[in-house]
């Protein structure tokens, strides 16, 4: 005999969730029937809140609940350095580290032919779009150190390369391959302020 059908739909819900299997759906479900009714209601309103309310920044793509972000917002960031990223999780990195006081750009992914992913798909003419309207001087390209990050640094270059800007990317010292969420703070520190000229 199983658990009941609301049950069993609840712990298949929670293996949606990335790095859940079945027994941490399980825990997760059985201890949601160990909550006050208030807290699972405002549990619930929370992920609805996120879907309902959480959208992309016009202008870096990050997340917002308003058309812009609060850094694209922030007058006292240095407007002239643009710290490029793949995904929210590391520009989230370098803010609660406090590595970076510039502007972000979030592109969507990576260039990765292989996986018919190409510089449409990424957003990269968003990028360009920014550099030719904005006073930016410096892109730093900090996205995840593998092939496909490679590609997409070199293909940004590249698209720069016309245009009086530097182009820089992180330093070595981030393994090949690593994700950028489990860098330690002194190395993500490091690879920033040693970061080599691409153009």
């Amino acid at each position: 005999m199983g658990y009941p059908r609301s049950l069993n739909n609840l712990i298949e819900n929670f293996k949606n969730l990335p790095g859940v299997g079945d027994k941490t759906a399980e825990r997760m479900a059985l201890t949601m029937l160990d909550f006050d009714k208030d807290v699972l209601t405002s549990f619930a309103k929370s992920i609805t809140d996120v879907k309902d309310k959480i959208k992309r920044c016009s202008i870096c793509n990050n997340l917002s609940e308003d058309e812009k972000c609060d850094i694209c917002k922030d007058k006292n960031r240095n407007n002239n350095v643009l710290c490029v990223v793949d995904d929210v999780k590391s520009l989230i990195l370098f803010e609660k580290n406090d590595l970076f006081n510039g502007k972000y750009h979030i592109l969507k992914g990576l260039i990765s032919p292989s996986n018919g992913i190409d510089p449409d798909d990424i957003d990269i003419d968003k990028l360009i779009n920014r550099v030719d309207n904005e006073n930016i001087k410096e892109i730093i390209i900090a996205v995840k150190p593998s092939l496909e990050g490679e590609a997409t640094a070199l293909y940004i270059s590249k698209k720069l390369e016309n245009k009086d800007i530097a182009v820089s990317k992180l330093a070595h010292g981030i393994p090949m391959g690593a994700d950028m969420e489990y860098i330690d703070t002194f190395t993500l520190k490091t690879a920033l302020s040693e970061r080599k000229k691409i153009s």
